[in-house]
């Protein structure tokens, strides 16, 4: 997958919520944690600078979820509850941009994924450790 700076159109499952995003290192940053809220939420992320993502409407339909230290801002849309982005823990310069947002991309187009260590979080003085490889392998389709 492109590792290349481009903009890439982007929005929530209802549409409210429209955004372009310029990713740091194309889909090449895609990867998932293991904190409890990540775990729950399940999304595949992709890396974007803080001044990468650019809202073309519904910037006001967002709404803030915030747990634990308060660091890290998840934000959804108000009308159909997609995770969108958040601003990360790890790299508070840096958001996380759900993958599936994307025009064009699906979390199942990536045939590994690399999940980070998110319970025993850098913020908390351990290193930064992968945790395991998600893998998606498609069935043989039977004819």
């Amino acid at each position: 997958m492109s590792g290349e700076q481009q903009s890439h159109s982007a929005a929530c499952h209802c549409g409210t919520v429209r955004f372009r995003v310029r990713l740091s290192d194309g889909l090449n940053t895609a990867r998932r944690c293991t904190c409890s809220f990540c775990r729950m939420r399940g999304a595949v992320a992709v890396t974007a600078e803080m001044g990468g993502v650019e809202f073309v409407t519904g910037e006001d339909n967002l709404a803030l979820y915030q747990f634990n230290t308060g660091t890290a801002k998840h934000y959804f849309c108000k009308t159909c509850g997609i995770y969108t982005h958040h601003q990360r823990r790890s790299r508070p310069n840096e958001f996380g941009i759900n993958a599936a947002c994307l025009e064009g991309v699906s979390p199942f187009d990536f045939s590994e994924v690399i999940v980070m260590d998110g319970v025993g979080h850098p913020s908390d003085g351990f290193a930064p450790r992968v945790a395991g490889i998600l893998k998606f392998e498609p069935a043989q389709t039977i004819e």
